[in-house]
């Protein structure tokens, strides 16, 4: 492809065209609508193989329906996945699971869907309630506020001009007030067409022994801003390799698979889910499922644990995608938060500056400006008082 070629392309697929932006919006429609009805049938006694299926099957019966005679790619690209109390996600049981929600649940409803590539997901939290309009109190609703908070604030900062490593410094400060936590090894992530974790990430919890590159956020560009917070420690263990069933295709690696099943299983693989997140309950072919080691240990596939904190503790989950545009930051998925009811809230000045500003360019340029400007006269005072 010559560098014109590529240029063109990269214009093609970008949020300048407005056929893009359609794309985006109509996949959002559907993960909106999917997860609408999700979060209505989380009752006391529904069981969570039938919420996952309920959002998969609303999924494709909504892209279906868009763009029919155009030949594109549309589908799943995050399967539904229900994650209870202090699972901290990723839990898209197979058929046989008998676990049922109970009231006094919180919990966390992970969908997406995509058109021609163009990838919308969403996550929200919810505490099982038979009075669905009673507030959600104590520390589910610490945990549940403090993500929600820490999402608000991310979608301020990660705008054109800002760099990723202004979002750690405030979703810490959230997570002190509300006494909770950060879950180790969640990032927002950039998407392109077909790609669910392009080259920019937002690290929101650095590790010691991690790099960390620092990139700056550009118009045009789109992310899927990911807050995962605890009222334990952040650092989830896998209890399980068993319970694993959401994977997705790793693209680079190609083997000559020994299996029957597992090359059925590979070329259902690349024929429905090529570049998306898919559970093995979606696989028609029931037999190509005993190719699943074959297809892990030459590295063909990445698969996503489920994973748990501590007994007692709980996990929240707020994530949105977002489009950089040029008047601001566009969420195009979500859906209305139950009302919460915490005796915390963020107190910081800088951060109750920063979400009292709305989500367009110019206001919070002008903001995080002022910032700078009142650190700098503090450093300027702090030296000339030691002097």
């Amino acid at each position: 492809m010559s560098e014109y070629g590529s240029d063109h392309e990269r214009e093609e697929e970008s949020l300048s065209n407005p056929d893009v932006v359609t794309k985006y919006k109509a996949a959002a429609k559907i993960t909106n609508a999917a997860l609408a009805a999700v979060v209505e049938a989380c009752k006391p006694g529904a069981k969570i193989v039938d919420l996952c299926d309920k959002g998969d099957s609303l999924l494709n019966e909504g892209v279906g329906k868009e763009f029919k005679g155009k030949d594109i790619e549309k589908g799943i690209a995050v399967p539904t996945c229900i994650s209870v109390n202090n699972c901290v996600g990723h839990c898209s049981p197979l058929n046989d699971c008998a676990v049922e929600l109970k009231e006094g649940d919180l919990v966390k409803i992970d969908i997406g869907c995509h058109i021609d590539g163009y990838i919308a997901q969403a996550a929200h939290s919810l505490v099982v309630a038979a009075d669905a309009a009673a507030p959600v109190t104590g520390r589910a609703a610490d945990v549940m506020q403090c993500a929600q908070t820490c999402f608000d604030a991310a979608a301020r900062l990660i705008r054109p001009g800002h760099k990723s490593s202004e979002v750690a410094p405030v979703l810490a400060k959230i997570c002190e007030a509300y006494g909770c936590n950060l879950v180790d090894g969640v990032m927002t992530y950039e998407m392109t067409r077909f790609v669910i974790d392009a080259q920019k990430a937002v690290v929101h919890k650095a590790q010691p022994d991690q790099k960390v590159e620092d990139v700056e956020f550009e118009e045009g560009e789109v992310y899927a801003i990911d807050c995962l917070v605890s009222s334990g420690e952040g650092k989830p263990k896998l209890h399980d390799e068993k319970e694993t069933t959401v994977y997705k295709r790793a693209m680079e690696v190609q083997y000559q698979l020994k299996m029957k099943a597992s090359r059925e299983l590979l070329s259902e693989v690349q024929k429905k889910y090529p570049t998306m997140l898919f559970s093995l309950r979606g696989i028609e072919a029931k037999q190509a499922r005993f190719g699943l080691v074959e297809c892990l240990n030459h590295g063909l596939l990445n698969a996503y644990p489920v994973t748990y904190e501590k007994d007692g503790d709980l996990v929240a989950h707020v994530k949105g995608t977002v489009l950089l545009m040029p008047s601001g930051s566009d969420r195009i998925t979500g859906v209305p938060a139950q009302a919460l009811q915490s005796d915390k809230s963020c107190e910081d000045e800088e951060v109750k500056a920063l979400l009292a500003t709305s989500c367009k360019n110019e206001e919070v340029k002008a903001l995080l400006a002022t910032s700078l400007k009142n650190k700098k006269k503090k450093k300027k005072a702090a030296k000339e008082a030691a002097a």
